[in-house]
């Protein structure tokens, strides 16, 4: 059966021969002279040898000589792993993989890792984009700890934390008929050639459900969605946080009738606890994104 070691009286023997005997040791380490030899006394039992020549020298013994570097590696590996669990409990270390739908990423992200990072400048953080059910897939096999996105069905194996809503509206060019219209409502599209996309699906069960089957394109690409729409060829759907601010000839136009909105919220498997620096990580988009709206886009 192997003796079980305890780590400080390991510390007490490289004190002794650091610092050159029992006596400059117990004054070195605070401890009374007795209590340091009772100590190494307690090891010497444990070990089966003795660590230190008689007479209360500072002189190790054959078998002292070869533990000394042991205990030292022992106790160094010791204290690595202390520091390490310690700092990533206060937050001073540590790694966070995220995911997050590109809108979000793009549009809210720069700003809250920014700030994130402002706070905890020793973690690290890792974001992956990616549609919706690209997030919910990351998030469910483990291969990242967070997730920021909209959740287009209920699962299982993941739990849904709403943070904030975003409106959907119709997205055309600056010269159409629609580009200065404060709200639409979904019947004035009729007969305008839509333009799908990956965000096209929250139409489904509302009023504006019969516009998909008069898509004529389908495109999940932005960027060749914003070249179709700069063209002319024809209108879409998008949340607000989507619409390519960027694009100057393109014009956002709120969703009236009826009133679609996304709900955007962070992702994470269900009964898994989060590492301390996740969920430094989920309190601070809680903190700051919880529950908006955004009420500019909504009608009156």
């Amino acid at each position: 059966m192997h003796p079980e070691l305890k780590i400080q009286p390991l510390r007490y023997v490289l004190a002794i021969v650091d610092e050159g005997g029992f006596h400059a040791a117990a004054r070195h380490l605070h401890r009374t002279q007795p209590a340091l030899s009772m100590a190494v006394r307690e090891l010497e039992q444990r070990l089966g040898e003795p660590l230190f020549e008689k007479g209360g020298k500072a002189t190790l013994t054959p078998f002292g000589a070869y533990c000394l570097p042991r205990f030292r590696e022992l106790v160094t590996q010791h204290d690595r792993v202390s520091r390490d669990l310690v700092a990533r409990v206060e937050k001073r270390a540590g790694h966070i993989d995220m995911a997050a739908v590109p809108s979000v990423a793009s549009r809210l992200m720069p700003r809250l890792l920014s700030d994130f990072i402002q706070r905890y400048p020793d973690l690290r953080v890792s974001l992956h984009d990616g549609n919706a059910d690209f997030v919910g897939r990351m998030v469910a096999g483990g291969e990242v700890d967070l997730g920021i996105s909209s959740l287009w069905q209920a699962d299982a194996e993941l739990d849904f934390y709403p943070l904030m809503r975003d409106a959907i509206g119709v997205v055309c060019r600056e010269d159409h008929r629609f580009a200065d219209r404060q709200a639409l409502s979904w019947q004035e599209l009729q007969g305008e050639v839509l333009i799908r996309n990956g965000t096209s699906r929250l139409l489904s069960g509302t009023g504006a459900e019969p516009l998909l089957a008069q898509s004529a394109f389908d495109i999940s690409n932005m960027i060749s969605l914003n070249a179709m729409l700069e063209a002319g060829i024809g209108i879409t759907t998008l949340p607000r946080l989507a619409f390519p601010e960027e694009c100057a000839r393109l014009r956002f136009v709120p969703l009236s009738e009826p009133y679609v909105e996304r709900q955007i919220g962070l992702i994470c498997r269900v009964d898994v606890s989060l590492s301390p620096a996740a969920a430094a990580m989920r309190q601070h988009l809680v903190e700051h994104l919880g529950e908006q709206t955004r009420e500019a886009d909504k009608p009156s």
